[in-house]
């Protein structure tokens, strides 16, 4: 929204939306403010998410309910919340390791119930950006299931991109430097869906794809000078990543 302004991408977006035969979704993703999910409401969006979970729980809880009742009395639109930190940076969320905290499944019933939230996203040891674990996958599977059970709302897995390795490695290979970057594997994402997962958030996956399509068309087409020529495969290689996410995750042709 701070990039291109929230009248171009409803636009944008709706136009687009009019020229395809599935549902299309226009989402607010980690809205920080009451102010940030009116907008985006009163602009038309489809669902948004109210991310108040760098604050108390109490303070998260009023944030989320008004968020809600606001959301709700306004075209019935549903609301996305967030209980539980994860740590890395994506954006503007910033959590330091130390400080990131998985969801406790008693609060999880009280938020929900008090909220009125629809949908929740769940720390379960996953991180935002291209940097998710030291050692081995540590995603608490039994976690997610024992919220599953006790609340029967859809749940949200942040931070659940592959971080896939051809992608970094070919961004290093043309002048990039990421360094010891680490995501899910295909069985995470199996193994989540299983216990109770119903929307998995991908963005770093699609970041390392372009960049590395970018890195390595600029490279060996230095006299090239046409943003498209650059952009257009860009866009391709992106969507591609796009439709194996959608197999993946078992969203295919379900439309």
């Amino acid at each position: 929204i701070k990039y291109g302004g929230i009248k171009n991408l409803v636009a944008l977006t709706s136009t687009m939306a009019d020229q395809v035969s599935v549902p299309v979704a226009l989402h607010l993703d980690h809205g920080a403010t009451l102010d940030d999910v009116k907008m985006c409401v009163d602009a038309g969006f489809t669902s948004v998410m109210i991310d108040g979970s760098h604050h108390p729980l109490e303070e998260n809880i009023e944030l989320t309910k008004q968020a809600a009742e606001y959301a709700h009395n306004n075209g019935g639109i549903t609301v996305e919340a967030e209980l539980g930190r994860l740590g890395g940076i994506e954006d503007d969320v910033n959590v330091d390791e130390r400080d990131a905290r998985l969801t406790d499944p008693e609060e999880a019933v009280r938020f929900v119930k008090e909220s009125s939230c629809d949908a929740l996203a769940v720390a379960v040891g996953t991180s935002h950006g291209a940097y998710k674990f030291k050692g081995e996958n540590a995603i608490d599977f039994d976690r997610i299931k024992v919220i599953k059970e006790k609340l029967g709302i859809p749940l949200v897995l942040h931070g659940a991109s592959a971080v896939d390795p051809e992608s970094v490695a070919q961004i290093n290979e043309y002048g990039g430097k990421i360094e010891g970057a680490k995501g899910l594997d295909a069985e995470s994402y199996t193994k989540a869906i299983a216990n109770g997962i119903n929307k998995v958030n991908i963005d770093t996956d699609l970041r390392l794809k372009w960049t590395a399509t970018l890195r390595k068309l600029m490279v060996e087409k230095p006299g090239e000078f046409d943003p498209r020529k650059f952009l257009g495969p860009a866009r391709d290689a992106v969507k591609e990543v796009i439709k194996g996410k959608m197999r993946l995750l078992g969203s295919a042709g379900k439309a």
